[in-house]
């Protein structure tokens, strides 16, 4: 039986990962060798100790990662995937918005050769400022990342050994998971599942979170900002060479009015600042693609680690 690894980042959810863990062991003992990586992205509440119980009572199953700081979702599920050793690897909330059961589908879906899977949902349950913040997120994937317009990015899929082991070789502070997946592979599944309502608590997800997302996205995994800034250089420079074509074609024609002073001054301005804009768009480019490959602040911190035993076998 394959191994599947399911990494779960947990963040003050003590009243509903134990639950979790088990309708996971439910649904797929039978038919998998499971492995249960738990990630608290240093949670305020409860949630350390539970965590710590599910490994101590089920230690062939149950790895407990326990981050520093809080890191972000996107970096919490990163921990988990360098300690995951699954053949197929499932990424999930830790809320039951992500059914168990509804797990076997995406495993027999990536089983068809895809490298990723990523799930679809016919109706969901979050709220209206939650959907719109998806809708957003996925506009700024589209544009800035050449995301499939048909393709939502949930939290919620499933990757091969292929494709983790790619994700786990970026080693970047900022962490956006379905960038990377975009970059590595364009062999992309997707199955419907259900998206069922938050079992308890409230959602972390604020306009401060979609804001640094969106932060993260442009600054870490794009270039287009710098290259707007050098495509309105580009722009005031041809301006100012107009501009000052027509200065001087209306000095040297007697017919023509000569310019007056703060027109020539204005047309000179418009050039150079433009060749300036031009030039930090051209070099901030260079600067850019250096800050993509050398940025080496800390991915993740894991605190302590409680990794789930291992057979003779490897298992």
């Amino acid at each position: 039986m394959p191994l599947i690894s399911i990494v779960i980042p947990v963040f003050n959810a003590e009243k509903t990962i134990a639950p979790l863990c088990q309708a996971l062991v439910s649904h797929l003992k039978d038919h998998y060798r499971l492995e249960i990586v738990l990630v608290n992205d240093y949670s305020r509440d409860g949630s350390d100790a539970v965590c710590r119980q599910l490994h101590v009572a089920s230690p062939e199953t149950v790895t407990y990662l326990s981050l520093s700081r809080n890191f972000g979702e996107h970096n919490a599920v990163m921990a988990g995937l360098n300690q995951a050793r699954g053949d197929y690897v499932v990424v999930m909330d830790d809320d039951f918005q992500n059914p168990p059961a509804e797990v076997p589908k995406l495993l027999a879906e990536i089983a068809k050769g895809y490298d990723v899977v990523y799930c679809q949902y016919p109706k969901k349950s979050d709220s209206w400022f939650r959907n719109l913040g998806s809708y957003l997120n996925g506009t700024v994937a589209r544009v800035t990342l050449d995301k499939p317009a048909n393709l939502y990015l949930s939290s919620f899929k499933v990757m091969n050994r292929f494709l983790v082991d790619q994700l786990v070789a970026h080693k970047s502070p900022n962490v956006y998971l379905d960038a990377l997946v975009l970059r590595s592979t364009r062999n992309i599944g997707t199955v419907e599942v259900r998206h069922d309502a938050r079992r308890e608590g409230r959602s972390g997800y604020t306009i401060k979170k979609l804001i640094d997302l969106w932060g993260n996205v442009f600054v870490s995994y794009s270039l287009i900002p710098l290259r707007l800034l050098a495509i309105a250089g580009a722009i005031l420079t041809l301006s100012g060479i107009y501009s000052v074509s027509v200065m001087l074609i209306r000095g040297w024609l007697p017919m023509l009015n000569d310019p007056s002073d703060i027109q020539s001054l204005n047309s000179i301005t418009m050039f150079f600042r433009g060749v300036q804009l031009l030039a930090t768009g051209v070099v901030g480019e260079y600067v850019g693609r250096i800050y993509l490959k050398l940025n080496q602040e800390p991915q993740f911190i894991v605190r302590e680690t409680w990794a789930a035993r291992r057979d003779r076998n490897g298992g």
